[in-house]
């Protein structure tokens, strides 16, 4: 006989099996609607489509904003997709946002009967993988269980022992994995040693999801270089403008977010000495590294209390070592600002992902840029169009670049609107 169980699932909507969550689909409702909803008993017809009829109906109301959110307690028959289970990995995998460099966000559920037993995530470098959180969480449940996992369990000694046998040491029965690691050491060796003691092993679950998730992490995996992606604001008629939309700096704003996903970002000294060093603010917020570009020796950031790590990037010597050390900024001084010196400087603090803000001075972004395009290291674009037609004197134009040779496509274009403005978010298709 099918058991009423309360799936909890915080900060998410409950998304029904083989359905993609949407905006047409799933709506937030009033205190007042969803007493009503509930208590005429009328739901979608979509609600039950791939579960069993149950008795009851259980429902969890938690206040959020002004809103009402709906958990409901059901449990799903053998029909439930995988799929279901794998998003829930990637949520929790991202409560480590801009946290876990140089590993890889990973989030873990241990299912049970229908039920979800355990669940974990992997919580910064050194610290353990989302797997053993996960078994923890579940106790002696976890037996003859199904471990859904976001990457492929490790099967090596690093700073934390095996996820593997923590894993065949708990007597799972099945484990589904979102995707393959594509670091060399574990490469499906992980999905190898699993079959070899006899667990079932699922692999490519909601595998477009999970590479989205970590596309820093496998990008640096492949090439050896970290993601770089370009950030910038125009007017309606073209202009690039140093400023941004209203709200968006603001928690849950998109450029807030950027700023906490991203491990570095690459500044002009100009912005910085007309605003205060940009900073997240979103709760928690790991705060990226700030990479300043100077090309006038009297450029110095203004670092605020929030800002991470400042490091200048000059040409010239931008000031005195008792200056800088009093402001918490180291330099390094370069016969000429390149691309190719920021990113190995990146690449050996661990950084994954660098976004370059071309805000500020043009002129002191300009050249690396360009580096960027013609040596294909730009990957991802985040282009923030804001209402206004901008023709003030000394308006900077992108045709500035036009002496490209190169033509570069977007592919997998996405917008959003933020307030009064456009986000359009897109990746570069290097031939």
């Amino acid at each position: 006989m099918t058991q009423i169980q309360l799936l909890s699932f915080p900060h998410c909507n409950l998304t029904p099996p083989n359905l993609t969550s949407s905006p047409q689909v799933f709506t937030s409702f009033s205190s007042r609607q969803l007493a009503e909803l509930v208590g005429n008993q009328h739901f979608p017809s979509w609600s039950f489509n791939s579960l069993k009829r149950v008795s009851k109906f259980q429902t969890s109301l938690r206040k959020c904003g002004g809103l009402v959110r709906v958990r409901c307690g059901l449990v799903e028959d053998e029909s439930v997709d995988d799929g279901f289970y794998m998003r829930r990995c990637v949520e929790l995998a991202r409560r480590a946002i801009g946290c876990t460099s140089p590993n890889p966000m990973v989030g873990c559920v241990i299912v049970k009967d229908g039920k979800i037993v355990g669940e974990g995530f992997h919580p910064k470098a050194g610290q353990p993988h989302a797997e053993v959180f996960a078994l923890r969480n579940a106790g002696n449940l976890a037996e003859n269980a199904t471990a859904y996992v976001s990457l492929e369990p490790c099967n090596h000694y690093g700073r934390t022992p095996p996820c593997t046998e923590a894993l065949i040491k708990a007597k799972v029965k099945r484990v589904v994995v979102g995707m393959v690691d594509p670091n060399p050491i574990v490469a499906s060796k992980g999905v190898d040693r699993l079959r070899d003691a006899g667990i079932n092993v699922t692999v490519g679950v909601e595998e477009k999801l999970c590479k989205r998730l970590n596309e820093a992490y496998i990008h640096q995996m492949l090439t050896g270089k970290p993601f770089v992606t370009l950030r910038y604001s125009l007017s309606v008629n073209g202009h690039l403008l140093d400023q941004l939309g209203d709200g968006v700096t603001q928690t849950g704003g998109y450029y807030s977010k950027l700023l906490q996903e991203y491990d570095a970002i690459i500044l002009s000294a100009s912005l910085t000495e007309k605003f205060s060093s940009p900073t997240s603010q979103e709760p928690g917020a790991n705060q990226p590294l700030q990479i300043v570009i100077a090309s006038n020796p009297g450029q110095l950031p203004a670092p605020s209390k929030e800002a991470s790590k400042i490091i200048i990037f000059s040409d010239k010597e931008v000031a005195t070592e008792a200056d800088l050390a009093q402001k918490g900024i180291d330099a390094v001084n370069l016969d000429r600002i390149n691309l190719t010196s920021i990113l190995e400087y990146c690449k050996r603090q661990g950084f994954c992902s660098i976004l370059l803000d071309l805000r500020g001075s043009f002129g002191d972004l300009e050249e690396l840029l360009r580096e960027s395009i013609e040596q294909n290291v730009l990957q991802k674009i985040v282009l923030e169009v804001l209402p206004f037609w901008d023709e003030s004197n000394g308006g900077v134009s992108l045709v500035a670049l036009n002496s490209l040779v190169k033509r570069l496509e977007v592919k997998n274009l996405q917008s959003m609107i933020s307030t009064q403005s456009i986000v359009l978010e897109g990746y570069l298709q290097h031939r």
